[in-house]
């Protein structure tokens, strides 16, 4: 049996930023060369309905565009509501209105052509996700991962986080008295294993569509955990969750989807979880307010280009999960910028 208790002796932040940062550059670059937001914003501070009349672009990428250049100090929002009104900064005011004789904006002009930020333009005005990493002949990553080969690879890219994530949100779950855990949308069922080895009196069960499936149930047999950890097939959105486990566990999963069907996912949730049961939300979350941090509304920007989805502040997902009816919530970070909330589903209700 692989030993999932490991942990790594030295920090991975710094190399998961530069993958998680990808294409912030690249949003940028298409706020200033095609739009001029901040020329505009400079002179009508605006909250984000009236910026997605005027640009004629749509809510989710808006807001996870503007709460990038807030976490960079571009912009300010007066609170964390939808009808926060955005200031310009004094930095955006000197390096990014185009009135300005500090302006930086042709400094950015020779990098509009790249496809991402062509795929970001499109995105912006569209709310459609591009395809996977704008690969012209790749199809959207929904689409994609229904093909064994684009799942395998995806499904491996994930695995590989969870052997530092894991252990680092082990140590965060309050799992005691608790017996199984379902591993909701578990992918290779990383998590899974890597629960059940720090809590031995665990066990789990992932909940995957096909083929995704498939390839989990391999993945737990190779490290050795297929008398820990089972597999069931099933489509969170179409089919009602496994019952008769007290922890549900959505890691890396609620980010991919817009709030219209993240709500019916933790609906499901506290349908199939009994009276206390616990809730486990593992993903990188913005604070309550949206002002960052940088590097989690960096991701963002990149889980907005190929997902249905965003970062959510914890604000916004205490309030989904007050929704469904979820109480007692707390919050950890874990490992790399990302963090764990939990909720409660009450004993009596």
């Amino acid at each position: 049996m692989l030993d999932l208790t490991l942990t790594p002796s030295t920090d991975p932040t710094s190399v998961y930023r530069y993958r998680d940062g990808l294409y912030a550059a690249d949003l940028l670059t298409a706020a200033i060369t095609e739009f001029d937001l901040f020329t505009w914003l400079a002179a009508h501070p605006s909250d984000l309905a009236t910026l997605c009349r005027h640009f004629g672009i749509t809510e989710r990428p808006t807001d996870v565009m503007l709460t990038l250049f807030v976490a960079n100090n571009f912009i300010r929002r007066t609170d964390a509501s939808a009808s926060a009104v955005f200031h310009v900064n004094t930095i955006a005011r000197e390096y990014l209105v185009s009135t300005s004789p500090f302006f930086l904006g042709p400094y950015y002009v020779s990098t509009k052509e790249r496809p991402v930020v062509k795929d970001f333009i499109t995105i912006l005005r569209t709310d459609k996700p591009a395809n996977w990493a704008s690969y012209k002949n790749e199809k959207t990553w929904t689409e994609a991962m229904l093909t064994d080969e684009f799942a395998t690879t995806f499904t491996a890219a994930m695995d590989c986080r969870g052997f530092t994530l894991g252990p680092a949100l082990a140590k965060k779950i309050p799992a005691a008295g608790r017996t199984r855990l379902l591993d909701i949308a578990g992918g290779s069922g990383i998590y899974a294993c890597t629960l059940t080895a720090h809590h031995p009196h665990l066990t789990a069960t992932v909940f995957e569509r096909p083929p995704v499936d498939g390839i989990a149930r391999r993945m737990i047999e190779k490290r050795g955990y297929t008398d820990r950890v089972s597999v069931v097939a099933g489509d969170m959105f179409t089919e009602p969750l496994p019952r008769d486990h007290d922890i549900h566990l959505f890691s890396n999963v609620l980010h991919d989807w817009d709030v219209a069907k993240v709500r019916p996912l933790l609906a499901a949730s506290y349908a199939a979880l009994p009276p206390g049961g616990l809730l486990v939300i593992h993903d990188a979350h913005l604070n309550a307010e949206k002002t960052g941090p940088l590097p989690v509304a960096v991701y963002s920007a990149l889980l907005m280009s190929v997902t249905e989805g965003k970062c959510y502040a914890t604000s916004e997902m205490e309030t989904l999960l007050t929704a469904a009816g979820f109480r007692d919530f707390t919050f950890a970070e874990t490992a790399a910028d990302r963090s764990v909330l939990t909720a409660l589903k009450p004993l009596r209700f």
